[in-house]
């Protein structure tokens, strides 16, 4: 499973106008302004509060958010000749549409990340490939040989203070890639444990989060949260619990759940997980902690996701809260970047935002739309 914290920016790809980079700061400054006009309205919609004028508002709020990703992802897209921040090569691979850059490290990479609301530190903690999902929208082709071996955690931790180091003295804005993106799109939101894989088949799990723990109380950065970036199958495992007692009340666990049925989990996963287990794994970890439930829906062969699985997918959720489980917010986003699987594109963000109703109406939650 490739996850990278929704490390995606939605928005279009290719060259973009040299133009675009150059005026950027002029736009996202009037996109931010109606950024903020619009997020009290949306809020209290999100909160099922919907007042006169709230709809239009909400939608605005919506289209303006889709906006300044699309605007930002542009930005940062810019094909001009660099050079190397950390090392003689920098990799500018992409997660979710946005490029991963990993500033010449085997490990760690940044990215500028809608879900996490602006630069994440990911950690590719499965650069072998490993994973027991078979996800339809995934980029990763894991019929070739994986390039990269198991993560060493003593390399984990040099990398990541190197980079750490970097972002603490404002050196990315020596990058041409970064010069005109909006500071606050720089400020370092969170650190992801995810990559080609799923992070927790690791088989250091706890080695690598002791690591990153470690780093971070030594980095002299203000305090970076956490995040692991799951699809719930490994949370049992007793690595995978040593290494979650090591998180904050700060840090956080972004749960996969792409649907609500067995069957359509397997079409849009292919997982031999059995979905009981999932939830069991959700169900068991969130009622020690909260946990964020993270849902990718695609547009499968030109059709969206039936009604009918919307409806269930609401179901499970209503039924990990009647069992105990905290959630503080479920995140609705689609596929947006190349996948080998011509058949899978990007949901429509109307659609998108219907399914967050639909949860919304069933659970009572906090839903958000990326």
């Amino acid at each position: 499973m490739r996850d990278f914290s929704d490390h995606r920016l939605a928005g279009a790809r290719g060259p973009h106008h040299p133009a675009l980079v150059l005026y950027f700061p002029f736009f996202a400054g009037w996109i931010g302004f109606l950024r903020g006009v619009c997020s009290k309205k949306r809020a209290g919609i999100d909160k099922g509060r919907v007042d006169k004028g709230g709809w239009p508002i909400y939608a605005l709020a919506n289209v303006v958010d889709f906006s300044f990703q699309s605007l930002s992802h542009a930005a940062i897209s810019d094909k001009s000749p660099s050079r190397p921040l950390l090392a003689p090569a920098s990799s500018t691979e992409t997660a979710f549409g946005a490029p991963r850059d990993f500033l010449g490290n085997r490990f760690v990479y940044v990215v500028i990340s809608s879900r996490a609301r602006g630069l994440s530190v990911g950690i590719n903690v499965n650069p072998n490939k490993h994973c027991n999902f078979q996800c339809v929208y995934c980029e990763v082709r894991r019929d070739e040989v994986a390039s990269g071996q198991a993560l060493d955690p003593a390399v984990l931790e040099l990398e990541l203070k190197h980079v750490f180091d970097f972002i603490r003295e404002g050196r990315l804005r020596e990058h041409p890639r970064y010069r005109g993106v909006p500071q606050e799109l720089l400020h370092l939101r969170h650190v992801a444990l995810s990559g080609d894989g799923e992070p927790t088949l690791a088989p250091d799990f706890a080695r690598i989060v002791q690591a990153v723990v470690h780093v971070r109380a030594l980095s002299g950065v203000p305090f970076t949260k956490l995040v692991l970036i799951t699809n719930a199958t490994g949370l049992g495992r007793a690595g995978v619990r040593a290494g979650l007692r090591a998180f904050t009340h700060s840090d956080e666990i972004w749960a996969k759940l792409d649907g609500g049925t067995q069957t359509y989990l397997s079409r849009v996963n292919g997982m031999a997980v059995s979905l009981g287990e999932i939830l069991a794994n959700i169900l068991t970890l969130a009622r020690q902690r909260p946990v964020i439930i993270q849902s990718l829906f695609p547009l499968l062969n030109g059709a969206e996701p039936p009604a009918e699985e919307i409806e269930q997918y609401a179901a499970r959720l209503r039924e990990l809260i009647s069992g105990g489980a905290k959630i503080p917010l479920v995140q609705i986003y689609s596929a947006t970047r190349p996948s080998s699987n011509s058949s899978c594109s990007h949901l429509s963000l109307k659609t998108l935002s219907q399914i967050a109703q639909t949860v919304r109406r069933a659970t009572g939650l906090r839903v958000e739309v990326f």
